[in-house]
């Protein structure tokens, strides 16, 4: 399996505690977030990668030289920010394979990816979810699903006392994904899964498994912890 990671992102609300880095590369007990990630996306079976980077990309090519010394990997560089889908577009263009596992390289979700992809295939789905399941929150907005496990509709954030969440972690047919008439810069929830849901191709695949966000210091702090 091939992941597109997306890096590119400002980190603007983990600035008070990391001012100077991309948010994917702040560090949990000195050792960049995406290590983690990395870690798992290797142990899910993830043998080549493909890097979105936009915001400082030259601090991740020294930790990737490293990190991946195989170079099972290639990298595309935003001249400027290109939203989720546009760097997922940008992206597609490196991989080699007809379906994709595409992901946020700002938080960690441990989900089976094998289990996600084989239900993404099975239902000869253009883009498949795996959805978490969430009580009590209101950071998040939800996801409701129909019987049969297509996306049924994406609702805004409230607080909820229960439900399913995007966790940011995709199935993606890429010649479906490139069909759509999509600019270069564009968000891949509004403008792409919210925009098309009703067409019946984008499925939910349900796994309760350990998620984090790091995109606030709240969550940053708790990430110290849960990752030691």
């Amino acid at each position: 399996m091939e992941a597109i990671v997306l890096a590119g992102g400002l980190g603007t609300r983990l600035r008070s505690v990391v001012p100077d880095l991309p948010k994917c590369m702040a560090p949990i007990n000195g050792i960049p977030f995406l290590s983690y990630l990395i870690d798992h996306l290797t142990t899910e079976g993830i043998t080549k990668f493909i890097f979105a980077l936009g915001y400082k990309s030259d601090e991740f090519i020294h930790f990737l030289n490293k990190k991946l010394p195989n170079n099972n990997y290639s990298i595309v560089i935003e001249d400027e920010p290109l939203g989720t889908g546009g760097a997922i577009k940008l992206a597609a263009n490196e991989a080699s394979s007809k379906d994709i596992i595409a992901l946020n390289g700002d938080s960690l979700y441990k989900a089976n990816l094998n289990q996600l992809m084989q239900f993404h295939l099975q239902n000869n789905s253009d883009c498949t979810l795996a959805l978490k399941p969430m009580h009590q929150f209101e950071r998040y907005g939800s996801v409701e699903i129909n019987d049969n496990a297509t996306i049924a509709s994406f609702e805004e954030k409230k607080f909820m006392e229960t439900g399913f969440i995007n966790g940011g972690v995709y199935a993606i047919n890429i010649a479906s994904f490139l069909a759509k008439a999509l600019p270069n810069q564009f968000s891949l929830e509004k403008d792409y899964l919210e925009k098309h849901a009703s067409e019946g191709k984008f499925y939910g695949n349900i796994q309760e498994a350990y998620f984090i966000d790091i995109g606030i210091p709240e969550d940053f702090a708790k990430a110290q912890i849960e990752l030691l």
